[in-house]
Order: structure tokens, then C-alpha cells, then sequence
């Protein structure tokens, strides 16, 4: 692996960094506060070609690979998580999966606006009694003679306010697990499809989240995503990269808590000093640089082993469940650091230690990236 960034990586870095900068840290408390969602900023992220980096030029996409994207990732991450995560799952799990997996009607009609960032996906698994173990959904699809019909409810849906189409997993076979699971591209606005009220969360705020409903909604057969029974696979074999996303996510987290304690820790003054100078801040900051670019050379390993073709998914889990955590313990000394001033809104900080946790539940949580690492070593 060449640690080296090229020409092009760098290009990307500062482009993304110079448009967070300009144009997401204008409002990005206010934005969290009042769950406005950075309509304007998604926009742009669209026009700069962040929203479909890794597609293929052939459908609209920037063609970059997914170290890329990582750095564009942190970048964004750095300043607003949630416009990251809008973002992360547009690119990860929406047009990862419809290039992989779908047909070219598909990417022709839905991949080509989705890459170009002229429309907005969304990924809808989880059920209200099915979280982790995703493959237990009562989402129920009945095949008729030109389609399909779809009853029943997602929740936890990213983009679910926002989002133009939806990525639909559903069971097509009743009575055998996961392998009567299939996968569908479902549209905004088609009959007996609506959204619930977007949730009121801790963190990534201004991003939205909600329930799907889907009553007795007409699925045309065209908008299938692969085979019958395919869609566990299709779902497992997203998540995989999209857990890559999520950690640079983090990882974004993470550098912004050590920059904001280190701009503070030299500017704060106490007993007649900058508590940079005090032994017990600069070892707050050492170990957080530390586990931020051991997560920072994680990322881009699993990264690197995905643009290689080589079988990477424990790599992802590493990656997440440590960039996760490690934004976690970042946040919180952060806010330790600042002191008082670090608990209230004003400060900005606060809102990374709550936009943290997410990063270790979301996209599969810690515990269950720890299941997967473990069957990779034991297999």
C-alpha cells in the first residue's frame, strides 16, 4: 500500500475541505438545533461530484476509487456530520448497490441522476422488531403478473424525508430466513408509499431520519434489484463498504475534537498559563493524534483492499468499530477540555460527542462488527 495521496487525492482533499469550510461551518449549529437539513450544502456536494464518486463515468459518476472518497469523507465529516452522512449513504449504499446489482434500466433511469447528485437515495432494512438481525423483517411483497405489491413499515431511514428513491428490502418467500428476502427500487410519490415524521435524535440532526410505510404500493418487476431471494447478499455485500463510509465518517469526528482542543488548549488560560502547558492536556492530545491516525490508516487499508478486489469486509468492521470508537473518546475529552464551556451549544464541540455515538450503532454496531471480525479469524 503506497501511503503516498496523489495528485488527484489531494486535489479531492482540498476541494472537499475548502467547500466544508465555506460552505457547511456557516450555520452548522444552528442547522443541528432546529434539524434543518443542509438542503443547499447536498446541492452542492451533488455539482462538486461528491454524491456518486465511486460510479463509473458511464452512469454519471466521478469513477475515483474508495480511498477517495474516504478523504473527501473525513473532510466533510470534519465540519458537519450529518451533511457526511447524507452523503455516505447516497454514495455507499445506494449507488454502490444499484451499480453492482442492477440491471442497466435500472442505472440507466435511476444510478444516472442518484451518481450526479440531481436525486437522492435512500436505504431502508431495518424494521421496527429487526435491527441487527436484519434478516427477521415482516415487510411482505406478493408477486402479481407485471409486479409486485409491498405492505409494511422501515424505520431508522436516512434521507427518508429527502430522498427521491428508495432502496426496498422486503420478503418475496415467506417461511425460509434470509434466503426469501429480495431487493427493490422503490419511487417517492407512488401510491400508498409515505414517510413518518422525521425522529428527534441526539446527533446528526440535521439529518433526517424517519419511518416508511408502504400500503399495498405497486412495485413494476423492472425495479427489482437482482434475482429473488438475492436480497440479504445484496444487502450484506453494500453494508460492507458502506461501513468504510461510516468510519471516515468518525474518522471526521475525531480530527475535528482534536483540533478544536488544541486551538483551545493554547488560547484558554489559567493559573497564569495556556493549559497546553499543563503535562495532562498534552497527553489528552497525544492520545487522541495517536488513535486518530492508527483509525486514519485503517480506513484506508480496508479502503485499498476494496479498489483492489481483495475480500475486505473484517477490514471494514475493524475500521468502524475503531474509528467509531475513537471518535467517542476524542468527543468526550474535547468537551472535557473546554472545560464548562464544552458543555453548552454555543461552544460547537458538544455536538461532536453527540454526533459520535451514532458511528457505533449505525450501519452495524460495534458489537456485531466485533461478531464479524471474529468469525474472519476463526473460519
Amino acid at each position: 500500500m503506497n501511503f503516498e495521496l496523489t495528485d488527484e487525492q489531494q486535489l479531492i482533499q482540498k476541494t472537499a475541505r475548502e467547500f466544508a469550510l465555506a460552505e457547511l461551518a456557516n450555520g452548522v449549529i444552528e442547522r443541528d438545533e432546529k434539524k434543518i437539513w443542509p438542503r443547499e450544502g447536498v446541492q452542492k456536494m451533488g455539482e462538486l461530484g461528491f454524491m456518486g464518486m465511486m460510479v463509473n463515468p458511464k452512469w454519471d459518476g466521478g469513477g475515483m476509487d474508495a480511498i477517495s472518497y474516504t478523504i473527501a469523507m473525513e473532510e466533510i465529516a470534519r465540519v458537519d456530520a450529518s451533511a457526511a452522512v447524507v452523503m455516505s449513504v447516497n454514495n455507499s449504499l445506494v449507488c454502490y448497490l444499484l451499480e453492482k446489482f442492477g440491471s442497466d434500466h435500472i442505472r440507466e433511469k435511476y444510478l444516472k441522476p442518484l451518481a450526479s447528485g440531481e436525486k437522492l437515495g435512500a436505504f431502508s432494512l431495518s424494521e421496527p422488531q429487526s435491527g441487527s438481525d436484519a434478516s427477521n423483517m415482516k415487510t411482505l411483497v406478493r408477486k402479481e403478473s407485471n409486479g409486485y405489491r409491498v405492505h409494511g413499515t422501515k424505520n431508522w431511514v436516512t434521507s427518508g424525508v429527502n430522498s427521491n428513491y428508495v432502496i426496498l428490502f422486503a420478503v418475496t418467500t415467506p417461511g425460509i430466513g434470509h434466503k426469501g428476502i429480495s431487493a427493490f427500487l422503490v419511487e417517492k410519490g407512488w401510491e400508498g408509499f409515505s414517510e413518518g415524521k422525521p425522529e428527534n435524535k441526539l446527533g446528526i440532526r440535521a439529518s433526517d431520519t424517519c419511518e416508511l410505510y408502504f400500503d399495498n404500493v405497486f412495485i413494476p418487476e423492472d425495479n427489482r434489484i437482482g434475482d429473488e431471494g438475492m436480497g440479504f447478499r445484496i444487502a450484506l455485500t453494500t453494508l460492507d463498504g458502506g461501513r468504510i463510509g461510516i468510519a471516515a465518517q468518525a474518522l471526521g469526528i475525531a480530527q475535528a475534537s482534536l483540533d478544536a482542543s488544541i486551538t483551545y488548549a493554547k488560547e484558554r488560560v489559567q493559573f497564569g498559563k495556556p493549559i497546553a502547558e499543563n503535562q495532562g492536556i498534552q497527553f489528552k492530545l497525544a492520545d487522541m493524534a495517536m488513535e486518530i491516525e492508527a483509525a486514519r490508516l485503517l480506513i484506508r487499508q480496508s479502503a485499498f483492499m476494496k479498489d483492489s478486489g481483495i475480500s475486505y469486509g473484517h477490514m471494514a468492521s475493524m475500521a468502524k468499530v475503531y474509528a467509531s470508537e475513537v471518535a467517542m473518546r476524542a468527543s468526550t475529552q474535547c468537551v472535557q477540555i473546554h472545560g464548562g464551556y464544552g458543555y453548552i451549544r454555543e461552544s460547537g464541540v458538544e455536538r461532536l460527542m453527540r454526533d459520535a455515538k451514532i458511528t457505533q450503532i449505525y450501519e452495524g454496531t460495534s458489537e456485531i462488527q466485533r461478531v464479524v471480525i471474529a468469525r474472519n479469524l476463526l473460519k
